[in-house]
């Protein structure tokens, strides 16, 4: 089968697309033929090496990534089940995480891949795993009617389904973003919507219930100034890990623990995701009501996967991009 693959760390120049051995499903595991895969930060992440200190864990290499395959969310149809998989078929149109999704072929764990949404393309649906589960997880059990919600990085693939989902949830929502996202976050659902460029959402008289930061590039000051004193501030890892710091993970670790120790009524949360088929079902049932719908900012043939990487780096891209097979 064909694969995007790298043997080391670097730019997007070091991604190769070769020939590979199709993979075989362990016993609880299902086959998927790729028709879409989508690319997250985690992506570019792997390729570099970055943070260099995450070399040490065990999905990265000393010089090069554990798992060669890049890419891990993905959207295709079952090809072949392991003897211990009951909940899906052959057949079966699927959507899921997993390591080496920019092939023509991944191999997943059955908890880790659900039903494809029914309503939404296999480009769209590639655009969901991780990214819509983060913000459901960022938001779930914080956001009530009424409540005023802030979302920092609301243009980004996790802050399109964060906006969507507060709206839906009943919030006020406040996005924040660039210019030229103006009107996708409006037509997302936010009520109200502060270009950076223009505007500082962190220096108003403005309070919210739930600060949802995804970028990573604001003072704690700034973050906790927005809150109400009981509200709750949600941080990403986000902007900490540009520029490579060896710093970076130990940064936000910090960050909440020092927010946590200094901010009395008020709660932070560092946001760990934890993928799973549950949270894909709801993901799907949400999609299927016409809740979430996935913002696609561009698609790539899979030959072309470094170029979309490259794009997905260069801070330009706006919600998703999706590569296809």
């Amino acid at each position: 089968m064909k694969a995007i693959v790298q043997s080391r760390y670097g730019s997007p120049d070091v991604l190769t697309l070769d020939d590979v051995e199709q993979p075989v499903p362990a016993a609880d595991e299902v086959l998927v033929r790729v028709r879409a895969a989508s690319l997250n930060a985690r992506d570019w992440h792997l390729m570099r090496g970055d943070p260099y200190i995450a070399r040490l864990s065990p999905e990265f290499g000393r010089r090069g990534p554990k798992e060669p395959i890049r890419g891990s969310d993905f959207a295709g149809t079952v090809e072949a089940v392991g003897r211990d998989v009951t909940g899906l078929q052959v057949g079966d149109e699927v959507y899921g995480e997993s390591d080496g999704a920019l092939a023509e072929y991944v191999s997943a764990p059955e908890r880790l891949v659900a039903r494809k949404p029914a309503n939404l393309t296999f480009e769209q649906a590639a655009a969901v795993p991780l990214a819509g589960t983060t913000a459901l997880q960022g938001l779930h059990g914080l956001v009530q009617p009424g409540r005023r919600v802030l979302i920092n990085g609301a243009s980004g693939g996790v802050g399109t389904f964060a906006v969507q989902l507060a709206h839906a949830w009943g919030a006020e929502v406040t996005a924040v973003c660039s210019t030229r996202n103006v009107d996708l976050a409006r037509s997302l659902g936010a009520d109200h919507v502060v270009d950076y460029t223009r505007d500082d959402a962190f220096r108003g008289d403005r309070r919210y219930d739930v600060v949802l930061d995804l970028v990573g590039n604001r003072s704690l000051r700034d973050l906790r100034r927005a809150l109400t004193p009981d509200g709750t501030l949600v941080l990403s890892g986000g902007g900490v890990y540009e520029g490579g710091s060896l710093l970076g993970p130990i940064v936000l670790l910090v960050r909440s623990r020092l927010a946590a120790a200094f901010a009395r009524r008020q709660r932070i949360v560092s946001l760990s995701t934890r993928p799973g088929a549950e949270h894909l079902d709801a993901l799907r049932e949400l999609a299927e009501a016409g809740t979430i719908t996935p913002a696609v900012d561009r698609t790539y043939p899979l030959p072309a996967a470094a170029d979309a990487l490259r794009y997905l780096e260069s801070d330009h891209a706006r919600a998703k991009v999706v590569v296809t097979m």
